[in-house]
Order: structure tokens, then sequence, then C-alpha cells
């Protein structure tokens, strides 16, 4: 009995224990299984998030970019009718690098003191060389309003090219009695400080169109401070800005080792053709100078006037130097390059230009070994030149070109060079064309002033 009651109790007590057991061992089993499913989707979702995320990402872009490079390009049919336009696709630009042109040695001599005048230099060809000084008289049948450099008719300019004694047009002409002056006008205190040059150093600034930058002084020797006219032109514009900056002329009307002279009735208004009249009439404006040399406003003089003269000119036996131009030596680039840069009237370019076409200018030839000149397009912002009747008149004729035409001198530089040899075979203008490094090594070179 006993075992019975003990054993009934026994054996439920252990089934109850089983199955208390097999419960949790059931409970743990599913727990597991759904951690692991778990643990499976976690993995899963990651996968998905991840492959979405890179997808976003590149996908989509790949996937646009083929969709609208697919739906950019026409059928093969479409193409046949579509004609192609030259520089449709505006491509960014990119701003030029500007070219470097370096400057070569020149070999200057040491000192200017013990330093004479060649005796045989002024052996050049000689005339009498007279200038026009009033316009022709106007009738009421053909009025005409009198002009800086005249009115002067094409034979009058043909005749001009012959070198013979001769009267010529060549700027400062008045008109007649009772006309207003055309322009260019000094005061007489310094038409006479002008008239006591002998060596001139010469520069303008007009419109207020650039700094004032002087002589480098410590370069310049004593001799040529006290023998050389330094000469800087203004109007009256030019003349408050530079006040307004500092630059203030003393007393004696000086500004370092520049005498300002101001110039009233400025004769054009175009202003790069006003500066002409300084840059090729020296001559005229000082009657009593030997020897002058021009320099634009954008340069600095930092070499003896002395030793310029003694190189370019006595040492080479000219009697006008002038520099080629750094990249161009032929008109026809001059010509292109000027329209494409808007330097002037794309007509009036093309007018000169037609006009010496049908007057004999050619294409410059490099390989010509019997060429006039090493270049027909000059760097015409530096110009040593003696005043011998050769080198008046073609001064004279190179400003008669601009007057007539652009202000553009190096278009017609070539032509009035090769037309005046032409004419005069055996009356030869000893014109030394150098290479443009060499200016770059005797003046310091500047941008002008921005507008």
């Amino acid at each position: 009995m006993l075992p019975e009651r003990r054993g009934v109790p026994v054996g439920s007590d252990l089934i109850k224990a089983a199955d208390h057991n097999s419960d949790h061992g059931l409970r743990a089993v599913r727990r597991s299984r759904r951690a692991g499913r778990m643990r499976l989707l976690f993995w899963l979702f990651s996968l998905a998030a991840l492959f979405s995320i890179c997808f976003a990402i590149f996908g989509f872009k790949m996937f646009f970019h083929g969709v609208e490079d697919h739906q950019s390009l026409p059928s093969l049919r479409d193409i046949k009718d579509v004609s192609i336009e030259p520089y449709t696709i505006e491509k960014p630009k990119k701003k030029p690098h500007r070219a470097r042109f370096n400057p070569c040695e020149v070999e200057l001599i040491d000192s200017v003191d013990l330093l004479n005048e060649p005796k045989s230099f002024w052996n050049f060809v000689n005339f009498s060389l007279q200038y026009i000084q009033t316009d022709h008289t106007p009738s009421h049948e053909n009025p005409i309003t009198p002009r800086f450099g005249g009115h002067q008719t094409l034979e009058e300019r043909e005749q001009s090219f012959h070198v013979t004694n001769q009267t010529i047009h060549c700027g400062f002409i008045k008109g007649p009695q009772g006309f207003p002056n055309t322009g260019f006008d000094l005061v007489n205190e310094d038409k006479m400080y002008m008239n006591s040059c002998t060596v001139v150093v010469s520069s303008c600034i007009f419109g207020s169109s650039d700094f004032l930058r002087r002589p480098t002084s410590k370069m310049i020797s004593e001799y040529s401070k006290k023998n050389v006219c330094f000469v800087m032109f203004v109007d009256k514009e030019t003349l408050v800005k530079l006040s307004k900056e500092g630059s203030i002329p003393d007393e004696k009307g000086f500004i370092g080792l520049w005498r300002i002279i101001v110039v009233n009735n400025l004769p054009y208004n175009d202003m790069r053709k006003t500066g002409k009249v300084p840059k090729f009439l020296s001559h005229r404006l000082f009657p009593s100078a030997r020897y002058s040399i021009w320099l634009d406003s954008k340069m600095r003089l930092h070499t003896d006037p002395i030793q310029i003269i003694e190189y370019f000119l006595w040492r080479k036996k000219s009697e006008f130097a002038i520099s080629n131009h750094y990249t161009r030596h032929c008109v026809w680039d001059e010509v292109q390059q000027n329209k494409r840069l808007n330097k002037y009237n794309h007509t009036a370019i093309d007018e000169q230009f037609l006009f010496y076409q049908s007057d004999g200018l050619h294409k410059f030839n490099h390989s010509d070994p019997n060429k006039s000149l090493p270049s027909y397009v000059p760097e015409g912002s530096f110009i040593v030149r003696a005043h011998t009747p050769m080198s008046n008149l073609f001064s004279c004729l190179w400003f008669n070109e601009v007057d007539r035409f652009t202000s553009r001198d190096q278009l017609s530089f070539g032509y009035t060079f090769l037309k005046l040899k032409r004419m005069n075979p055996d009356k030869p203008l000893v014109l030394h064309m150098f290479k443009d490094c060499e200016r770059r090594a005797i003046t310091k070179l500047f941008h002008h002033r921005n507008p």
C-alpha cells in the first residue's frame, strides 16, 4: 500500500517535473528560433538598406544619365535633317595667358662724359624741306573748315613722296584770317623752352589715359640731366588728374625730370590721333633739336638718352630707328588683329587697307633675301631719330597717313616707307629696324591706366 501511495505521488511529481522541464525546453527552443529569425531578418534588412543606399547614390545617377543620353540622341533619320552650326556649344572661356617677352643684351657705352658726335654722321641725303603754314583760302562755292592737317589733295600727297626741294603738309596748318586756330596751342613760355632744346626725350598723356612715369633718375647721367630736354605733353584734364594723385609741377613746371607742357585746343577728338602730333612731329615742335627720342606714356625710361642715341644712331649709322613688332610682321596680320580687338572702325580700316593694296602694298615675305625691312609692322612706342631732311620727310609722310586715315599708325608705317623707297631708289632713308627685345632692355613697360 505504501509503495503505491508513495509511488503515486512520486510518479506524479516526476511527471509534473518532466512536463515542466519539457515546457521550459520547448519555450527555449521557440525563443532560439525566434531569435534566429530576427537575426536573419535583421541582416536581410541591413543588406536591403545598404543596397538601397548604394543604389540611391550611384544607381539613379547612372540610370537617369543613361535616360537623358538616350533621350538627347536623335534618330539617324533626324540627324540627316539637322544642319550643324559651328560654335553652337558655348565652352567655358579660359583667360588667355599673356605671352612673356624678355629683353636681350644691349651693349651700351659705359659713360657719356667723353663721348663726341661722329664728324661724318650727318652725311645723309640733303635737300630743302619747308612746311605749309596756312590752308587754302575758301570761296563761297567751296567753303572749308580749317583742319590741323590741312586739306591735302591726292595730287599733293603723291608729289610729297618725291625727295626734292619742296613745301609739304605736315600739321600745324592754320586757317585763313578770321578762322580759329586748328589746335595744339602752346603758351609762349613753353615755346621758348622748346626752341632751346637740342636733344629731346618726349612723351604725352591726353585724356587722362595714363599714369605719369618718371625716368629712372639714377640711370641718367648728370650730363644728360643738364643738356637733354625731358618734355611731357598733357592736356588740362590730365593735369588735374595728376595733381589729385600728388604729381604737381614745381614753380618751373617740372615733375622730376619731366617738364610738363600743357596743350590747349586739342586738334582731334580722337585722343590717340592727337597723340601722334608729338610722336611724329618732334622736328616741328623742337625746331632747334638735332636728336629726339619718343616713348609712349606706358613706358619708363631707365637708360641714358645719349647712350641710346650713340647705340641706335651713331653706331648703326642710321637716321631713324624703330623696333619691329614682337609677334606680327605683315600688315595683313595687323589689319586682322585690329579688327578682332575692335581697335578702330572696321570700315575705315578696310578703306585704308584697300587703298594701300591698290597702290602696291604687298605681303611681307620672311624668306625674301632682298626684303627692304625685317618687318612691315613696327612696335611704335619707342622711336629714336636724327632730325635730318629724310627723317623729317618720312615723319611728315607718316603723320599725313594717320591724319587722312586711321590713328593705327602700325597700318601705315610699312606702306609709307616702301612707297618712299620705291619712288626714290637712289635717295634712301637710312632706317634701322631693331629687335623688340632691345627696346625692352632700355625701357620698362607697363599697362595703360584702366578707363
